[in-house]
C-alpha cells in the first residue's frame, strides 16, 4: 500500500492531471466528499489532501509514502527524513524580496515580514545582513504600507499583487515549483513501488 500526499488549493489543480496521465485517479465524488483517506482507480494506493505546509510533515514521519509539495515549502520545512525526487515543473513562481520603491534598506537591522521565516533569515545572513524577522500569515503586502517592516520576503508569480500595492520585486531568493518528495525509509522499502510511480511520472512530464 502507497499514501500520497498532496497539497490543497491551486497545486492540487495542477498535480490531479499530472497523475492521471501517471495512471492515478480519484473520482470527483471522493474528491468532494468529507473523507480524510480518498480512495483511487487503483486499489494499493490512497491519497490524503492536507495544508500544503503539512506534507512534508506527514512525509517525513511516515503518515505518507509520497508527497506533492512547492519547493518554498520545503525549504521551511528543511526536509529533513524525505528525498526530493523530482521537480514536477508545475505551481511555478520566485520566493523574492520586495519593498517600497525608494524605500531606504541601507539600515543596520533590517525589518522583514514574511510567512518564510527559515528562508528569509537564511538569505539575508549571506548577505550579512542583520534583520528582525517578523513572522505574517497573509496580507504580506500591507506589511510595508503601514510601516510594520521595510520589505517583505513573499513568493511572486505574475507580481500584479506588488504592482496594484505600489511595491517592487528587488532579489530573487529562490524559483519555485512543485516537488515529488518521499520518506527516506519507505524508499528502502518499497522502492520497486515507488521506483514505478516515478518513471510514469517523469515519462509524462
Amino acid at each position: 500500500m502507497l499514501t500520497i500526499a498532496l497539497s490543497k488549493g491551486r497545486i492540487l489543480d495542477q498535480t490531479l492531471p499530472l497523475l492521471e496521465k501517471a495512471g492515478l485517479s480519484i473520482s470527483k465524488i471522493e474528491l468532494e466528499s468529507r473523507k480524510l483517506i480518498l480512495d483511487t482507480n487503483l486499489e494499493d494506493v490512497k491519497v490524503i489532501v492536507i495544508r500544503a505546509s503539512d506534507v512534508p510533515v506527514f512525509v517525513q514521519h511516515g503518515a505518507a509514502d509520497l508527497g506533492i509539495a512547492g519547493k518554498d515549502v520545503l525549504l521551511e520545512h528543511g526536509a529533513v527524513g524525505v528525498f526530493e525526487l523530482i521537480d514536477l515543473g508545475i505551481s511555478k513562481c520566485r520566493l523574492m524580496v520586495a519593498s517600497k520603491e525608494n524605500q531606504n534598506l541601507n539600515k543596520s537591522t533590517l525589518k522583514v515580514a514574511t510567512k518564510y521565516v527559515k528562508s528569509a533569515k537564511e538569505y539575508f545572513f549571506s548577505k550579512g545582513q542583520q534583520v528582525e524577522v517578523i513572522k505574517l500569515s497573509g496580507a504580506m503586502e500591507l506589511a510595508p504600507i503601514v510601516g510594520l517592516s521595510d520589505c517583505i520576503v513573499d513568493l511572486v508569480d505574475t507580481g500584479n499583487t506588488l504592482k496594484a500595492n505600489n511595491l517592487v520585486p528587488l532579489d530573487l531568493i529562490h524559483n519555485i515549483s512543485s516537488r515529488l518528495i518521499v520518506n527516506s525509509a519507505a524508499f528502502n522499502t518499497k522502492h520497486s513501488q515507488i521506483n514505478e510511480w516515478v518513471k510514469s511520472i517523469e515519462k509524462n512530464l
